[in-house]
């Protein structure tokens, strides 16, 4: 398995590519670029092609015919001011007053949630397409934009996801991709306010350091990783819409990789309109069932509930929509884990 991965020349390709200030990775340097760029070669997933023609066959359960994980890093709980301004500007341009209050008495009524602890609302419209997702929660003292939030005050809420047979992992830090002692502690205080262990990680800004972080991922005791995805674009950064184990030193490291391949922001900032983030998608999702492979969907909280971002929330029912139509099962990445770990697949 892991010397026909190693030895695919276009699967390490990716991972080489060249980190930003923030250590994020691009598929290109600059915005003009992106714009003009065609990104129809990380759009197939030819590692993955080769496996399937080579003899490579997966078995879902339920014999579904892909599998959709579904995921939402939760950057923020409470808007910062500018989001809070421009929600409140969408609104009356759209003349809903409703929500116009939703954004704005928050700030000033302790007994009005804020807009951004919709994860009931999230959960509701994922349930309505057979679906599960993976909330991924900050722990981090420090961020070089803002701070973000104090996990307690997430506790009740992560408490309802996880009851409803949701997930919660932990979303890194910026000062914790490459950091054990970070990472140890941040996951440490998740599971504190949580109650129960964590084993699923994504980490902030897709920040990713090949193949340190994976093995100080396996170290903190995490059993999956969901991070390696582009900043800027979908599709698929390794060539494969499968999960693997990756491998350091030439030994194969206790942690699954489960690629991500569509972030609504990567998406609309390449996308000129709505009718072409859904062409680029639906070309994403029928490659995941073409492979028999497993395609990740990562859609930020506040995606849901800002007036000015209406059409990344459609989108998003379209594509459960669609998968479900597609028998797709549609879950979080722990089941995925959970599921691949036992399913010992082995790649020809």
């Amino acid at each position: 398995m892991y010397e026909s991965i190693k030895q695919h020349p276009y699967m390490w390709s990716r991972f080489t590519a060249k980190g930003d200030a923030f250590g994020q990775y691009s598929y290109v340097d600059s915005y003009c670029d992106l714009k003009h760029r065609d990104i129809s070669e990380v759009l197939s997933p030819d590692v993955s092609r080769t496996f399937v023609e080579n003899g490579l066959e997966i078995a879902f359960p339920e014999d579904r015919e892909f599998g959709v994980c579904l995921t939402h890093d939760i950057d923020d709980i409470y808007p910062p001011l500018h989001h809070t301004f421009l929600s409140m500007l969408y609104s009356v341009k759209d003349a809903d007053m409703n929500q116009l209050k939703k954004h704005s008495l928050w700030r000033v009524n302790s007994k009005i949630p804020s807009p951004y602890l919709n994860f009931k609302e999230i959960m509701d419209i994922e349930e309505k397409f057979d679906a599960k997702s993976s909330f991924y929660f900050l722990t981090a003292e420090k961020d070089p934009r803002r701070f973000r939030y104090d996990i307690e005050d997430a506790g009740s809420y992560m408490g309802e996801i996880v009851d409803r047979g949701w997930e919660v992992g932990l979303h890194g830090g910026y000062y914790s991709y490459d950091n054990y002692e970070n990472m140890a502690q941040e996951k440490r205080k998740l599971e504190a306010v949580l109650g129960k262990p964590v084993i699923g990680f994504r980490n902030h800004y897709l920040k990713l350091k090949i193949s340190e972080s994976w093995e100080i991922l396996s170290k903190a005791g995490f059993k999956y990783d969901t991070t390696l995805g582009f900043n800027n674009v979908v599709g698929f950064r390794n060539g494969m819409c499968h999960p693997f184990r990756p491998y350091a030193e030439g030994k194969a490291l206790d942690i699954l990789e489960i690629p991500l391949n569509i972030m609504d922001i990567a998406l609309f900032e390449y996308a000129d309109s709505f009718r072409q983030a859904w062409e680029i998608s639906k070309q994403i999702l029928d490659a995941g069932q073409k492979y028999n492979g497993i395609i990740t969907l990562l859609w930020h909280n506040n995606t849901f509930s800002s007036p000015h971002l209406k059409e990344w929330r459609k989108l998003y029912e379209k594509i459960l929509d669609y998968c479900n139509q597609k028998n797709a099962w549609i879950t979080n990445c722990g089941d995925i884990y959970e599921w691949w770990n036992n399913a010992d697949v082995d790649y020809p």
